[in-house]
């Protein structure tokens, strides 16, 4: 699984490619969660690109960048809102927050499902996860000059498995980035087109998957089946005991005696 760092993906944004990529990928985030006012927003992975959506009406809106990752100031002009954690440990209380947007996260992560039983967590028992996937059949994971390209892509169903057995259900699907990964201008320009025909023919070459999921409260507990001890027979042994009476032998006099 090839990595990339923070660096690499700051640069990504700041082109032409990726100033597209996140207006595309920003309008499907929108479209799930219009607005987020008095809620408290956690971005995960490198989410900031999205959270702009969301800064200004939150309760609270943090990012948190993983360490392998590494963390940027966000934001430039502002107090800091980001933070590089442990993804498996991540510095908040339980049911700390009411939504959580994963991006660039789960694919380049080492542990998806231990980072999303973390987003469990942390999130509030009525609380939402938005989480943006490279999809497998894409044509922008065949190719590494974007950071859609890097870490493991995912199916639709690869996916409903995973939040399944981390404790989440799927909600809501939808899909960005019908457009091939190229900055020439032509398919720039037309970027927003070829969305709207990848929607309406559901076509399966979408860049991203676009997941919304909930967190399951009650969640099933398997049970386990208490396993039965086996104790090894033990074959009887002779000790000679310590408090024995020692028999001396018979001295020569009494041999002669006899």
């Amino acid at each position: 699984m090839s990595s990339i760092d923070v660096i690499d993906l700051r640069d990504f944004y700041s082109q032409r490619l990726g100033i597209v990529a996140r207006q595309l990928i920003n309008r499907g985030i929108h479209a799930r969660w219009p607005g987020a006012e008095g809620q408290r927003v956690l971005g995960i992975g490198y989410p900031t690109p999205y959270l702009g959506l969301f800064r200004e009406d939150a309760e609270r809106c943090i990012a948190f960048m993983p360490a392998a990752q590494g963390v940027l100031k966000w934001p430039t002009a502002r107090p800091t809102l980001a933070s590089l954690v442990d993804e498996f440990s991540m510095p908040l209380p339980d049911a700390a927050v009411d939504r959580v947007l994963l991006v660039h996260a789960l694919e380049m992560s080492d542990d998806p499902a231990g980072l999303l039983r973390e987003v469990w967590r942390v999130l509030a028992p009525s609380g939402r996860v938005i989480a943006v996937i490279p999809n497998r059949r894409g044509v922008w994971t065949r190719t590494d000059n974007t950071p859609f390209g890097h870490g493991r892509p995912y199916s639709r169903s690869q996916i409903t498995q995973l939040l399944r057995q981390t404790w989440f259900t799927p909600t809501a699907w939808s899909e960005a980035l019908f457009m091939p990964p190229f900055a020439h201008g032509w398919f720039l320009r037309s970027a927003m087109a070829w969305e709207r025909v990848g929607a309406v023919l559901s076509l399966p070459v979408a860049g991203v998957h676009i997941v919304e999921a909930t967190k399951q409260v009650y969640r099933a507990i398997p049970a386990h089946r208490e396993r039965t001890r086996l104790i090894p027979a033990l074959e009887p042994v002779l000790v000679p005991s310590s408090t024995a009476t020692r028999i001396s032998p018979p001295s020569p006099l009494a041999r002669e005696g006899a």
